[in-house]
């Protein structure tokens, strides 16, 4: 699906000074000053930094199976890295020694733990976090490869597949850095988070201060987090999602569909599991409250208001002859979809084999929410032109004509990463890529022709993109475009179609948050070439990881990625099943099969007409009733995209992570101001930590022997009736005929 992070960012005030920033917002965040005496390259930063990176790509690649799969982020690792930083520094020699070829002493021990060393850390993490997406996007490549289409692809393939689309954009991205890293006015609103509680963190507790310390409590909330997960994680698994409405009708179909915060819209469903809470749409107490409430405002509407119309009220698509909630594909009767069946040997398209089974089928709520990402894109373009153009053209014009601000010129004192180092990591990522598509195109399908031109649209839409995203904070995928223009080029060949989506969209995505990681770099005032190398080095030891946890876990679990309603097997694979749903909508099928004349659901392509004339109607509202400050407000991105994660997301997601949010970025921020300042990002790195550490020591202890408990608590959520259809003579098993 089509993703688009949405937070309106407010419009910052400009000032002139030649010592202090243009932007209001990081004048209040970011220091003037910049002691570069400070050691970076120590022992404590590769061992912490290399730990971190290597232990968050173990983690996330895990959970990424799980049906609830919780994203650990970099905050996680920012936040416990600081006391074992400083443990390190009280307990480590101070001795200098020589190192044959460095000339000068170095010592394991250079002195304080410092927040430069702390920092580069916390980009090592960031890097084993596939910069907050969890696991490498190319490792879903190989999962529907091996277990949704049950074919082959050698370690090989796979790890140079998922390496050069997580490094291919870093050599276009970095000479790009003198245009959205180094100009004051591309201020990334976004980084201002890190820096705030990097200076957070690194604030010296006074003498006789009678609060319990950050690490404390964060040692308190890992232990009682990591406790906690062994009942909703093994021994009462219903506590993930407690639809009590299902346990009251559990003859009703139409109420367990209400009701069932998995399957279902989830009225009343309620999660005492942190992973609910956390997935998809990472921890809510680091989101801030206005995105929070504009997510809200759209699912409310998407969700409560037109899925129920469109399944009950207008039977839209036939959609009660399908589950309510459901992201698989169907058979006009209802039946799920045999994929396997209409692929050849060829691994393309079997066109008497479809025929034989007929058109695919989608859910009412998928089929929509394709129609809802279509919309997305296209009102992102026109919302970000009309209410964001003039800003982003001033501030182009400006990053040219304007002096050096403070900041970048303090980073003239660190010497430059020369170009050619981005040139011939560049050569050598679309060379290495070539070999890939040329020599092993029987495993990745994608022609040679396909991997250029998949480079020159990432390429092209990365200096915008970044713009955008550097000056307004929202970032438009373009995960959807790639695969409808592919789908269009190339039609039967689902893994040359997910090859080309990920060229075309990871390496754009890659290379906006290689310049977002810079940009933080810049604020920190850590030298660039360590900046690079950090982020080289965890790249590809992160993609590395993942590959190897992805093969193992592959091969050791039984019946992974099977989702079966009557099972309560924690290893669906949520995130692969709509990645292999997309590959056979997009690739096998094709969009003229789907969203086209030999399809059932060409009219979502107006989806994308009503999101490009959306915002242009809230422009010239507000235009016309500019004292009506409330239009402006209106994010249509925001309202339309908010549903994004829906699927893999399910309602009890949705649901706890607004609930939660907003107890803590609204109340607590309120109300308790000192105590959120002081612990709620330490608490999200808490309860991510310790529910990480129990579901890995859950696993090795019990799960690899397949040791588990039968009882009632731990039979899934007892809405068994949700994935049932209510159209009249529909026969699926399990549920009842009407």
């Amino acid at each position: 699906m089509g993703t688009v992070m949405e937070l309106e960012a407010p419009k910052p005030k400009i000032e002139d000074d030649d010592d202090v920033s243009p932007v209001e917002q990081v004048r209040l965040t970011v220091t003037n000053d910049d002691d570069p005496t400070l050691p970076v390259w120590t022992f404590r930063m590769w061992f912490l930094g290399l730990l971190s990176c290597a232990l968050l790509s173990f983690l996330n690649q895990f959970f990424s199976y799980r049906t609830e799969p919780l994203i650990i982020t970099q905050i996680t690792v920012q936040v416990a890295t600081l006391p074992i930083g400083h443990f390190m520094a009280r307990i480590l020699p101070t001795t200098k020694f020589r190192i044959p070829g460095l000339g000068s002493e170095v010592s394991l021990n250079p002195g304080p733990f410092n927040i430069k060393e702390h920092v580069l850390i916390t980009i090592f993490a960031n890097a084993g976090s596939a910069f907050g997406s969890g696991a490498a996007y190319a490792v879903g490549i190989v999962n529907i490869i091996k277990k949704f289409y049950i074919r082959k692809i050698t370690f090989l393939a796979s790890w140079l597949l998922i390496i050069t689309t997580q490094v291919l954009g870093y050599g276009w991205a970095g000479l790009l850095r003198k245009y959205v890293v180094e100009p004051a006015h591309m201020w990334w609103p976004n980084t201002l988070v890190q820096v705030s509680l990097f200076r957070a963190l690194h604030e010296k507790e006074e003498k006789g201060d009678q609060r319990i310390s950050r690490a404390k409590f964060f040692l308190i909330a890992l232990v009682c987090s990591f406790t906690w997960y062994a009942f909703p994680g093994y021994l009462f698994t219903t506590l993930t999602s407690i639809s009590w409405v299902c346990w009251i009708f559990s003859k009703s179909v139409t109420a367990q569909q209400i009701g069932s915060g998995m399957r279902g819209l989830g009225v009343g469903a309620i999660t005492l599991d942190w992973t609910a809470v956390a997935s998809f749409l990472f921890s809510p107490l680091i989101c801030p409250f206005f995105a929070i409430a504009n997510v809200f405002v759209g699912y409310a509407l998407i969700i409560y208001i037109v899925i129920p119309i469109a399944y009950w009220g207008l039977d839209s698509y036939d959609a009660q002859k399908f589950p309510i909630f459901s992201s698989h594909l169907f058979t006009a009767a209802g039946q799920l979809y045999d994929i396997p069946a209409i692929v050849n040997d060829n691994f393309e398209l079997d066109i008497a084999k479809y025929e034989e089974q007929g058109r695919i089928h989608l859910s009412t709520f998928f089929a929509l929410t394709y129609g809802f990402g279509f919309a997305t894109i296209a009102s992102t373009l026109t919302h970000v032109g009309l209410f964001y153009g003039r800003e982003i053209m001033d501030r182009y014009r400006a990053s040219y004509q304007g002096k050096d601000d403070i900041h970048t010129r303090l980073m003239r004192k660190y010497k430059d990463i020369p170009s050619w180092w981005f040139y011939l990591l560049l050569a050598v990522t679309v060379a290495v890529s070539l070999v890939l598509c040329i020599f092993l195109n029987d495993q990745v399908q994608m022609p040679w022709w396909g991997l250029l031109f998949a480079s020159a649209i990432a390429f092209t839409f990365t200096l915008p993109i970044s713009i955008i995203t550097a000056t307004t904070n929202q970032t438009p995928g373009l995960n959807i475009i790639t695969e409808y223009i592919m789908g269009i080029i190339l039609p039967g060949r689902p893994i040359a179609n997910v090859c080309f989506k990920t060229y075309g969209y990871m390496s754009m995505a890659q290379a906006v948050s290689f310049l977002q990681d810079f940009k933080l770099g810049h604020y920190m005032k850590i030298p660039p070439r360590s900046m690079f190398l950090v982020q080289f080095i965890g790249t590809i030891l992160a993609g590395t990881v993942n590959l190897v946890v992805a093969e193992w876990l592959l091969h050791s679990i039984k019946n992974i990625c099977v989702d079966d309603p009557q099972s309560d097997s924690p290893w669906t694979c949520p995130g692969d099943r709509v990645f292999f749903d997309a590959s056979v909508i997009w690739g096998l099928a094709g969009p003229k099969r789907i969203f086209g004349s030999l399809g059932n659901y060409s009219a979502m392509n107006w989806f994308f007409l009503g999101g490009f004339i959306g915002p242009v109607i809230v422009w010239l509202l507000h235009k016309a009733f500019p004292k009506q400050t409330w239009i402006r407000l209106i994010n249509l991105p925001v309202l339309l995209g908010a549903t994004a994660y829906m699927p893999p997301a399910t309602a009890l997601n949705y649901n706890s992570w607004i609930v939660v949010g907003t107890i803590f970025n609204f109340f607590v921020f309120r109300y308790r101001k000192e105590w959120w300042q002081r612990y709620n990002y330490v608490l999200s790195a808490a309860l991510d930590a310790g529910v990480a550490f129990m579901a890995v020591l859950i696993y090795l202890s019990v799960g690899i022997e397949n040791t588990s408990l039968t009882w009632w608590g731990t039979n899934g959520e007892h809405c068994d009736l949700a994935v049932c259809p209510t159209a009249k003579g529909i026969v699926v098993d399990g549920c009842p005929v009407f």
